[in-house]
Formats: structure tokens, sequence, C-alpha cells
């Protein structure tokens, strides 16, 4: 058994499509129209394209906003994404206009980061000492 498919819910499914893209380097794997306005829309990291794959799903369910402003809330990741460095992704990404809510920080073997994705969730960045 593998991991073949997680999602994050997002408010505008374009805007998520350019962050997740354009800023944090991921690629477009899937995208199929859904009914009227949504899609089917995954991404992937570059480096492994046949990997898992990141659904942006429309946050159009009821329980969406209480769950996902909760976690916003409390400071609590929806995801976490592994990082060669995450000090110099932390820089890269601040020059192109990040905003973090964290800045990196040791935590034993590992050192994390969590940045607001503009799409209403919070997404740790981490990376394991070697």
């Amino acid at each position: 058994m593998k991991i073949h498919l997680t999602s994050v819910f997002v408010d505008d499914q374009a805007k998520a499509l350019h962050f997740y893209t354009e800023i944090l380097g991921f690629v477009k794997k899937h995208d199929v129209p859904v009914g009227e306005k949504d899609r089917w829309l995954t991404v992937v990291s570059p480096d492994e394209p046949g990997g898992t794959e990141l659904l942006l799903e429309p946050a159009g369910h009821p329980a969406v906003k209480t769950y996902r402003d909760t976690l916003v809330q409390d400071g609590i990741p929806l995801a976490q994404f592994a990082v060669d460095d995450v000090r110099a992704e932390y820089e890269r990404l601040r020059g192109l206009g990040v905003r973090f809510t964290q800045e990196p920080v040791e935590m034993g073997p590992v050192t994390t980061a969590v940045l607001d994705d503009t799409c209403g969730n919070l997404i740790q960045l981490a990376t394991q000492a070697q």
C-alpha cells in the first residue's frame, strides 16, 4: 500500500495552481473539468512526476471553512512538504513574497518552517538532518 493522492482545500483553483506551480515549483499533472466551475486539478513534484499527487480541491463543502479556520487559528499546518534545505527554501520563497507564520526552527533532527499558501492553508516545510 502507498499514498497515491492527498488534497488541500483551496478557495480558488486558478490562484492555487499559480501558487503551487509558479511559487512552490510543483508541476501540473491533471486538469479535468468537473461540473460547471470546478476541476480535478493535481500537481506533483518535478522530481517525482509519477509520485504522490496533491489535489487542489475546491473548498465548497460547508465543514471546510470551520476546519481550515481552526487549523490556521491554532497554527497547525494542513500538509508538510520535504525540502532539501528549509533555510534556503525559506529565503527563496520570502524573496517571492511568500508570508511565513514560522521562520525556520530546529527541532532535534528536523528543521521546519510554516508558510501561508494564500489559499486558506498553512503548509510546513521540513528538512531532516542527514
